[in-house]
């Protein structure tokens, strides 16, 4: 046996050693379940250290249960140092088919591919097995770069994939890891620390500084910096911090030059929209558009930014202004994301409503506030949806203690409920 193939083995020995699956992401696995059988490619991409593999490894085990023989089933981490041999799509296909013949393999046999994006011009053999019709794969793909695996998957893989963009651990998950409720004081207890699944079993907040900053460190420099030859790390380091503290405001690229101008840092229009684009390519930072409500387009200029988890908040740069009514608005966002939405933020005759998400034929509107502390929020809040002049549903979400009753067809929600009412 070649070492190439014990080194296969070391990590696909599903038979006789217990498969590491953590904490079992049902939501997902739904999803994902749906596509199992078929000749799509799936691809589960968003940040690194989400829990893609761990997703992977979850899937593999409802195949064993399900009957699928452990050998007919391959993990390939390139992550892992075992794997340096594969660089590109010939060594990936070359070590396939010599796997098939080593251990003659008869059947479909499974292929789950870590981080893919780290073989080069995977995508031939990616497409070449998930439509063989002699020899019958099916095949599983994770990457944490949506420039490779989310904006170009529909050229690279000519439509036969299904993406799956995998978040960091909700509310929802948090409760069911701590085995706690979903109450106020739980729901605080997130919000300052984050949804990172590596974070839940650190000790105290400087190891998790410790673990953030090399988090942060690692998708600068791998995922950005090399990939894209960046000159200045500093700038993209900066730009990074600038949006983390300006997350959930409404800026212009225009406007972040000329905050960094006026700390004399030469830099232009084209250089900070690059940098962004490349955060959000590494699924560190999002962009959100602003919609029109009464003219149902989309307006250019504006935008807002919100981080993919508060940790990068509460752990690197907790020494900004950063009001929690806007870690807040940043959770909610996240929350809508995982929940399937579509999300816009809404104008509509200079008023601003936090998110217009639609799912479906379904289309609601948020506001998201700290606290209904007294009348005068209360009805700036409720006036805002109420200028609306249509059927679709409106929430009001904060933190209150208690829920306020509808007000002219407004639901007010605490925030710890809301994954209920996004079902």
């Amino acid at each position: 046996m070649s070492d190439n193939i014990a080194k296969l083995l070391k990590y696909n020995n599903w038979r006789d050693q217990p498969l590491p699956t953590g904490f079992i992401r049902v939501d997902y696995l739904i999803r994902i379940k749906d596509f199992i059988g078929n000749k799509l490619i799936k691809a589960l991409v968003g940040q690194r250290r989400v829990g893609k593999s761990y997703l992977l490894r979850q899937i593999i085990q409802i195949l064993v249960e399900g009957g699928v023989p452990p050998e007919n089933i391959m993990y390939i981490n390139k992550e892992y140092t075992d794997f340096d041999f594969i660089t590109d799509y010939k060594d990936l296909e070359e070590l396939v088919l010599h796997y098939k013949r080593e251990l003659k393999l008869a059947g479909k046999v499974y292929l789950f591919i870590d981080e893919i994006q780290n073989i080069l011009g995977w995508e031939h053999v990616v497409n070449s097995f998930s439509q063989d019709y002699i020899d019958e794969y099916e095949v599983f793909i994770t990457g944490s770069n949506s420039r490779l695996l989310s904006g170009e998957l529909a050229s690279l893989l000519s439509g036969r994939y299904i993406s799956f963009q995998i978040f960091p651990f909700s509310f929802s998950e948090y409760c069911s890891i701590k085995q706690l409720d979903k109450t106020k004081p739980v729901f605080l207890q997130y919000l300052q620390t984050g949804g990172l699944p590596e974070l839940f079993h650190l000790p105290n907040d400087e190891t998790k500084r410790h673990y953030m900053s090399a988090l942060q460190d690692t998708v600068l420099l791998r995922d950005i910096i090399e990939r894209y030859g960046i000159k200045d790390a500093r700038l993209l380091q900066d730009v990074f911090a600038f949006l983390v503290n300006n997350a959930s405001n409404l800026i212009s690229i225009a406007s972040i030059v000329k905050y960094f101008a006026g700390k004399n840092r030469k830099t232009n229009y084209e250089t900070i929209a690059n940098y962004i684009e490349y955060l959000k390519n590494t699924f560190l930072v999002h962009q959100v558009e602003r919609f029109s409500i009464k003219g149902k387009e989309i307006l250019s200029g504006n935008f807002k930014y919100y981080i993919n988890d508060l940790s990068f908040k509460n752990y690197i740069y907790p020494g900004f202004e950063y009001g929690i009514g806007y870690m807040l608005e940043n959770l909610v966002y996240l929350q809508l994301l995982n929940s399937g939405y579509k999300v816009y933020v809404g104008f509509m005759r200079n008023r601003e409503i936090d998110f217009v998400a639609t799912k479906g034929d379904r289309t609601i509107y948020l506001q998201v506030a700290y606290l209904l502390a007294d009348q005068a929020t209360i009805n700036r809040e409720y006036s805002e949806l109420a200028s609306i002049n249509d059927n679709y549903e409106k929430f009001i979400v904060t933190l209150d203690d208690i829920q306020l009753p509808n007000r002219k067809g407004i639901q007010h929600i605490l925030t710890w409920q809301l994954q209920e009412i996004l079902s």
